[in-house]
C-alpha cells in the first residue's frame, strides 16, 4: 500500500526547526517533546524523524535501526518522565492514532506517552 506523506504537517516543520518545541529527548531516529494540549499531567509525544504516516507505514518501510531507536526513545521517555511503574508513578498509557477511524490528526507517526494519574479505561463499551 502506498503511503502519501505530508511534508508540510506540523511534526514535519518541527523536526525541520520551523516550529519550537519543548523537547524531552533527542536520538539519532526520534524526537519527544512535550505535548502542547496535554490531555495527563505527564504527556509526551515521541516521533521518527522519517517520513512514515503510521504504525503500519512505519513497520513496513522503516530500517531496523530506526524501529529499534524509536522503540528504545520511548522507553527513555517513560523512565526520563518517571511514570513507568517501578518509579512509583503507578505506570503510563502509550497512545497511537491511525487513520480517520483512529482520529489520527496528524499525519505523521507518533505515540502518547501519557500519565501523572489514574487514566480510567481507554474504550468505554458499547451496547450490541
Amino acid at each position: 500500500m502506498p503511503y502519501d506523506y505530508d511534508n508540510q504537517n506540523i511534526f514535519a516543520k518541527i523536526l525541520r526547526g520551523e516550529i519550537p518545541n519543548a523537547t524531552v529527548l533527542e536520538t539519532e531516529h526520534s524526537l519527544a517533546f512535550n505535548d502542547i494540549a496535554p490531555q495527563a499531567p505527564v504527556h509526551v509525544l515521541v516521533i521518527p524523524k522519517g517520513p512514515y504516516v503510521n504504525y503500519d507505514h512505519f513497520a513496513a518501510e522503516a530500517s531496523d535501526a530506526e524501529i529499534l531507536d524509536f522503540t528504545r526513545a520511548i522507553d527513555a521517555v517513560a523512565r526520563k518522565i518517571g511514570v513507568t511503574p517501578g518509579a512509583g508513578a503507578g505506570g503510563y498509557r502509550l497512545i497511537a492514532n491511525s487513520g480517520e477511524a483512529g482520529v489520527q490528526e496528524v499525519p505523521h507517526l507518533h505515540v502518547h506517552v501519557l500519565g501523572g494519574r489514574p487514566l480510567g479505561r481507554m474504550l468505554e463499551r458499547t451496547p450490541g
